[in-house]
């Protein structure tokens, strides 16, 4: 029975013993589609060109063979133009709903073949576009080595991330920190009778000691160096992300921003992405390519941090960001300026606002590239690696921009990498294989009931509610997916939707008479007006970063922890006074303290050149009180106070 129009049962004198395509071999179009197919098929369909085959079959017309492929089965059956692609598949074992559609969906047969037979009569323009987006080289993508190059590039960061928070532990949630984690704990162990574990998910449970804080670090340190040497790599990821997510749990107010729950969702997707193998070896051969569904959620995961990104700054109704002028107050007024950002601000006017377009550009269209074939996928690789890399040069974000580079690799495959480079790690010409082990089959069917049920209808809502839409049942899917946020496995992103267009600081000076005033220094925000501003890469200060969010909001009261604050300066503690880059007081802490605050702006390049200074500031009100001394929290002039 013929189940198409360009399917029929032909009486050949040579019929072939296994399906054979053929098509023309002329043709470069033609002859990159087949390399695809065969990919696909395997050994299950024969290809031939017909400049070779067609006498061979004095049967079939010798203009039908130019005209479209031609599929011929052991039983005679010949099949033609899309139809014999379908029914290739089909034979092939893959892609069998193709021929359903052909024959059941009405209309689906005639679009298929005006498609086919649109694309066979202009080859010209089609192999244009083909080479545009898939590239010349036919062979199916592989991402052996990009994978490789992913997780090593990732244990990096995570090595980054850990280090730059161990420097840190004891001043932020020591016990003479400004917030000890104890303290905490045991504040939400008695508010929910209980340890609340689903809500607080911290291995500080079962100890919140300084010991195990650096524990916590330590062990983040040796993962991170396992991982980057590829050894046990999924469980080095998986303990990574447990150590992680209990230090932001642990350390509240000072973590828990975007670029550490960023990192928290990749090192949970990336246990999946990485090898099942345990052994160490630094360079892997080839033998397994990456699995397909976590590499689709690491690029699902690029696309939301950018293209949110984007989306906050128009549904934020900014003025600066509708107006185009953003960027002439975000290199001033940014948490931490590095000294580029003062030339970046002297720049002209209309340089800030093609500098907004391209923001704009960056984060809007290009992140639909991300879900295009190989060469736009290659497009949208450098135009966010060197977005970040701006960033990088302009401003200091710790480790989120690294992060963010690192986050792009899975959007190159393998071709994309120098081949002398694959080379020089252990990755040959051959193509890796796509046969998982046990362990890898395991992962990949808990991933795919992952994404099913969790991952894709928690980060859909959370993308749709972004837009200023509120759906019913999206809102009735994001509240039923709530719960989990304390977990971080599906998070939003979206830096600056509203742009600060003033730059208020926090001055803390102690005095032992009340007359005469010493300011500390920080090391990284703006306090001495001479002190260049500094660049730095991959380290995140956190008192210094949220010191600009509680100048930001301009009250205490909306800041409770800079009371504490001031409470450890007042004491002296030894941890927090580590955190600043000077100390006025060191061998005793000051009587009295005073945050004031002040409007910094830079200096013009006149003021520059004549002063020396990058800053200039004009003091606007005290921040705290006028005067705070250690009796005010009921503590003693012997340093010793309540905790």
């Amino acid at each position: 029975m013929c189940s198409s129009q360009n399917s029929v049962d032909h009486a050949l004198a040579v019929v072939p013993a296994k399906p054979l395509l053929i098509y023309d071999g002329k043709c470069g179009f033609c002859r990159r589609w087949i390399v695809r197919w065969k990919a696909v098929t395997g050994d299950r369909i024969d290809y031939e060109p017909y400049q070779t085959a067609a006498d061979r079959f004095p049967e079939i017309p010798r203009e039908a063979f130019g005209r479209s492929v031609q599929l011929i089965e052991p039983s005679g059956r010949l099949a033609s133009a899309a139809y014999a692609v379908f029914r290739m598949f089909e034979l092939a074992g893959r892609r069998k709903w193709l021929v359903w559609l052909y024959e059941a969906l009405p209309g689906f047969a005639a679009a298929s073949e005006a498609s086919y037979k649109l694309i066979a009569g202009h080859r010209e323009f089609f192999d244009f576009l083909d080479v545009r987006l898939f590239g010349r080289d036919p062979a199916p993508p592989t991402y052996a080595f990009s994978r490789w190059l992913f997780l090593r590039a990732l244990a990096l960061v995570c090595l980054i991330a850990f280090v730059s928070l161990w420097v840190q532990i004891d001043g932020l949630v020591g016990s003479r920190g400004i917030l000890p984690a104890k303290q905490f704990l045991d504040a939400v162990r008695g508010a929910a009778g209980g340890v609340p574990f689903h809500l607080v998910p911290t291995l500080c449970w079962f100890d919140s000691s300084d010991r195990f804080l650096h524990l916590l670090c330590a062990g983040g340190v040796a993962c991170s160096l396992l991982l980057l040497f590829n050894v046990f790599p999924a469980l080095c990821l998986a303990l990574i992300y447990v150590a992680y997510l209990s230090l932001v749990h642990a350390c509240q107010e000072f973590l828990g921003f975007q670029w550490d729950i960023l990192l928290l969702e990749m090192t949970f997707l990336a246990i999946f992405f990485a090898p099942a193998h345990p052994w160490p070896r630094f360079s892997a051969s080839p033998r397994g390519d990456a699995p397909r569904v976590p590499l689709f959620l690491l690029r699902w995961l690029l696309f939301r941090l950018m293209l949110l990104s984007g989306i906050v700054k128009l549904a934020s109704g900014d003025p600066t960001w509708h107006g185009w002028t953003a960027l002439t107050f975000h290199y001033l007024t940014q948490p931490l300026p590095p000294w580029t950002a003062w030339y970046m601000h002297h720049l002209p006017r209309w340089f800030q606002m093609l500098s907004c377009g391209v923001v704009f550009l960056v984060e809007l269209p290009v992140p639909l590239l991300i879900f295009m074939p190989r060469q736009p996928r290659r497009v949208a690789f450098w135009l966010l690696a060197f977005f970040q890399i701006g960033l990088i040069a302009t401003g200091n974000y710790g480790f989120f921009n690294l992060l963010t580079i690192v986050l792009c690799i899975p959007l190159t495959d393998d071709l994309f990498w120098p081949a002398r480079v694959r080379a020089a790690f252990g990755f040959g010409k051959e193509a890796p294989t796509r046969h998982p082990s046990p362990v890898a089959h395991v992962s990949s069917v808990i991933l795919h009931w992952l994404v099913l049920l969790f991952l894709l209808p928690l980060t859909l809502s959370q993308l749709i509610l972004s837009t200023g839409s509120h759906p019913g049942p999206v809102v009735w899917i994001y509240q039923r997916y709530r719960p989990t946020e304390s977990f971080f496995l599906a998070n939003t992103y979206g830096l600056f939707a509203s742009m600060t267009t003033t730059r208020p600081e926090i001055i803390v000076e102690g005095s032992d008479d009340g007359v005469a005033w010493k300011a500390y220094e920080f090391k990284y925000k703006p306090g001495d007006v001479s002190r260049r501003p500094p660049l730095i890469t991959g380290h995140m200060p956190r008192l210094d970063w949220m010191m600009w969010f509680a100048a930001i909001y301009g009250d205490y009261r909306s800041s409770p922890w800079t009371v504490r604050f001031f409470h450890r300066l007042l004491e002296d503690s030894p941890p927090v006074v580590d955190l600043l880059a000077r100390n006025p007081f060191p061998h005793r802490p000051p009587k009295y303290l005073r945050a004031m605050m002040y409007d910094y702006q830079f200096t013009t390049a006149a003021e520059k050149a004549k002063t020396g200074n990058w800053w200039k500031r004009t003091p606007l009100n005290a921040y705290f009180c006028p005067v705070i001394t250690l009796e005010s929290f009921g503590g003693k002039r012997d340093g010793k106070a309540p905790g």
